[in-house]
């Protein structure tokens, strides 16, 4: 076996884990029977709805490759607009794979998607950074392997959904090396590639491939990252989206279809409206990923919101993003394919309203059957702002979720029948032996929640939320390692990467 920088090769830290409440890697399992919120003759109509969009109105596709490709498959193309038969949707669609594994860097992080498993991952792609102290600041590089060190240390965040905050100070043409190359070697999770141009997409799954050890053959059966595309809302998929598309699902790489509908601006003001236009970009694009291969996995991702109608702005974590979490899981259910939801608010600070917000939200998207969740942790300001206190708390939150999707175990010790008769009227149960065996263990602990009296409380100083998550925060960057990778790889990965800098990277037109 070759030998590894940065570490053991079992990739197991000998530093002790400063966040001591944090409970083990897993993925947490549904339990629940998902929630409905349309019966099954209003989800009928949703679909039929869709469907009858796709047909009449159809939707543009700008790219000609693809619109060739749609042809050749039996869609009616006329200029940009492809128009879909409702039978050729559905076959399509049909092809598109259940359940599938996504194949991490280190194989102990390797993900099921699908069924009844959940994935959460860290926020992606705001331009703005915040905490650690310091106030709202462009996104850059350092803040950037700041955030994917955090998400490797915590257990709760499975997979990055993107870049945490965007590198802003790493130009365009050679961002996506250098921030994929910082992916694969300060984390090993399951990487994210942007859909933002053929060749980014390309260097992103050969970067991968080497990161894994892999070969082509392999790549091409184990799909190891993921890219999510985003219709341009209302009735569009652009060039490089298409791109993407092409290039990922060829490749078996997983795609994430994402329209991206507010209701009362880019999608009708109507929830069932809203939810029409959703279903419709999203069975054309899941539709068009078995087009390129039939197989290749791909997720239906719901992100139906609603805007603040005096203003314009987007909202979050609103009772009708919970009810369109809900129908967006039942869609996804109805197609046979894993659901896509996110952990979502529009407040400007870690308050009060960016919590109720993200549990509305978080507890949508659970409640709705989520596969994963994008998103899950450190979103501010609808998307526009990345922070390291709300990452520390929504790893929390996640970790809660978890644990209350665990079932309760109940067995003859469990119930305690002995202990209660032991104690009998009038008792405690402090000093049972059945209390002793189990009190460091049984119940939940929080990394930030604070359950001290108000006098403890007090005289430490009336520490807050924020204030616990950014000292925590700290602890857990001081905490992180670089995984190991073996030599040979690294050595391949940086000259990989070196090179393709040298040749410029991708074209820009700044």
């Amino acid at each position: 076996m070759g030998q590894t920088r940065r570490g053991r090769l079992s990739g197991r830290s000998k530093k002790r884990d400063p966040v001591v409440a944090q409970p083990p890697w897993s993925q947490p399992r549904m339990r629940f029977d998902p929630l409905r919120a349309v019966s099954e003759d209003e989800l009928e109509a949703i679909h039929r709805a869709s469907l009858r969009v796709l047909a009449e109105t159809g939707i543009d596709f700008l790219d000609d490759t693809a619109r060739r490709q749609l042809t050749n498959a039996g869609c009616d193309v006329d200029g940009n607009r492809v128009r879909f038969d409702p039978e050729l949707v559905m076959s399509l669609v049909a092809t598109a794979p259940t359940r599938f594994t996504l194949h991490a860097p280190n194989p102990a992080r390797n993900l099921h998607i699908g069924d009844d498993v959940i994935t959460y991952t860290s926020v992606a792609s705001p331009p703005f950074v915040t905490g650690l102290g310091r106030d709202r600041r462009d996104g850059n590089r350092e803040d950037y392997r700041n955030l994917l060190r955090m998400g490797q240390v915590l257990n709760s965040i499975h997979t990055v959904a993107g870049y945490p905050v965007e590198p802003m100070d790493l130009h365009p043409s050679v961002r996506h090396l250098h921030a994929t190359h910082d992916m694969l070697t300060l984390s090993d999770k399951v990487p994210f590639v942007y859909s933002l141009s053929r060749q980014r997409n390309l260097d992103a799954i050969e970067m991968t491939r080497i990161a894994r050890g892999a070969d082509h053959d392999a790549m091409d059966v184990e799909p190891s990252l993921y890219s999510v595309i985003n219709a341009s809302t209302p009735l569009r998929y652009d060039t490089v989206m298409l791109h993407g598309i092409q290039e990922m699902s060829a490749a078996n790489q997983l795609i994430v279809i994402t329209p991206f509908t507010l209701a009362g601006a880019m999608a009708p003001v109507t929830v069932a409206g809203a939810l029409v236009l959703q279903n419709a970009e999203a069975l054309a694009g899941i539709a068009y990923t078995q087009v390129v291969r039939p197989g290749a996995p791909v997720s239906y991702g719901g992100f139906t919101s609603n805007v603040d109608m005096r203003s314009g702005s987007p909202a979050f974590g609103t009772p009708e993003y919970w009810k369109a979490c809900l129908v967006g899981g039942q869609l996804a259910r109805r197609y046979g394919v894993p659901y896509r939801s996110s952990n979502v608010n529009a407040s400007n600070s870690v308050d009060a309203q960016s919590a109720y917000e993200s549990v509305i939200a978080i507890w949508g998207a659970v409640m709705g059957g989520v596969n994963l969740l994008l998103h899950g942790a450190g979103w501010l300001e609808g998307g526009l702002l990345a922070s390291y206190e709300k990452m520390v708390i929504d790893a929390d939150l996640l970790n809660m979720v978890t644990e209350m999707l665990r079932p309760i175990t109940v067995d003859d010790a469990a119930l305690a029948v002995e202990a209660i008769a032991e104690v009998g009227p009038a008792g405690h149960f402090f000093g049972t032996s059945h209390t002793q065996e189990r009190y460091a263990t049984e119940h939940f602990q929080p990394m930030v929640s604070s359950w001290t009296n108000f006098e403890n409380w007090d005289d430490s100083g009336r520490l807050e939320a924020h204030d616990r998550a950014e000292k925590l925060a700290h602890l857990i960057l001081a905490a992180h390692e670089e995984p190991p990778m073996p030599d040979d790889r690294r050595t391949q990965l940086d000259e990989f990467v070196e090179r393709r800098v040298a040749e410029g990277g991708v074209e820009t037109d700044y």
